[in-house]
């Protein structure tokens, strides 16, 4: 990331007080232990509507919340960014503004996960722990692999894209964008899933899937 000096500390704030708000802010913890060199300093999360209880678990572990949006990219100079934020529909709304106010998105990857050779890996990727991405991974902007989660050789997940725990992309799989795979949901060897849909979780995905679909069961159907 540009903003990376060697030996120094990158500011970073994390965009999402809730549940993979705070597993992105453990993936910060965990990269810090094991590259102190290339540390990330969390200034605070940003959320324009954080329930009282994720305010209250941001509490308990001593990050602040920051405030909404748009309020603090205005009063404040650009540092890094993470979209800790489920939604790809979401995250790529809220890419534009802060692309606009000059931020620039960082890329996280648990010391944990195992990563293969040769990724070509966009700015904003996010992997959890116990994730598994093979060699030559292509991830586009803002894609999130969530806690043993599995990435077969040669897949093509393209921005916006999530894939949820322990959810398996086969080889030579692409996932077009802003597309979610459910948590424990299989894409079998070579299949294309099409862009805004949805693998609801446990799905087996059989045959290519269209646009805009949402595809359950085993093997997977959709309308």
């Amino acid at each position: 990331m540009s903003m990376q000096l060697e030996g120094s500390s990158t500011q970073l704030v994390v965009v999402g007080a809730s549940g993979f708000g705070r597993e992105t802010l453990d993936v910060v913890v965990a990269h810090n232990e094991a590259h102190p060199e290339s540390a990330f300093e969390v200034v605070g999360v940003l959320d324009d509507a954080p329930s009282e209880r994720n305010l209250a678990r941001l509490a308990a572990r001593g990050v602040p919340h920051l405030g909404k949006i748009d309020d603090y990219l205005s009063t404040h100079a650009p540092v890094a960014y993470v979209l800790a934020i489920g939604s790809p529909a979401v995250r790529e709304a809220l890419v534009a503004r802060f692309d606009a106010a000059g931020w620039s998105a960082a890329t996280l990857v648990h010391p944990s996960a195992s990563i293969g050779t040769r990724p070509d890996w966009a700015d904003g990727v996010v992997v959890c722990g116990g994730a598994q991405v093979s060699t030559n991974v292509k991830l586009g902007r803002h894609v999130h692999i969530n806690p043993n989660a599995t990435i077969g050789h040669d897949a093509d997940l393209r921005d916006y894209v999530s894939i949820n725990p322990a959810a398996t992309i086969s080889g030579e799989v692409v996932v077009r964008t802003r597309t979610l795979i459910g948590a424990g949901a299989i894409v079998l060897q070579g299949l294309t899933v099409g862009s805004d849909s949805v693998v609801g979780a446990g799905s087996v995905v059989t045959k290519d899937v269209p646009d805009n679909r949402v595809v359950v069961g085993v093997p997977g159907r959709w309308r």
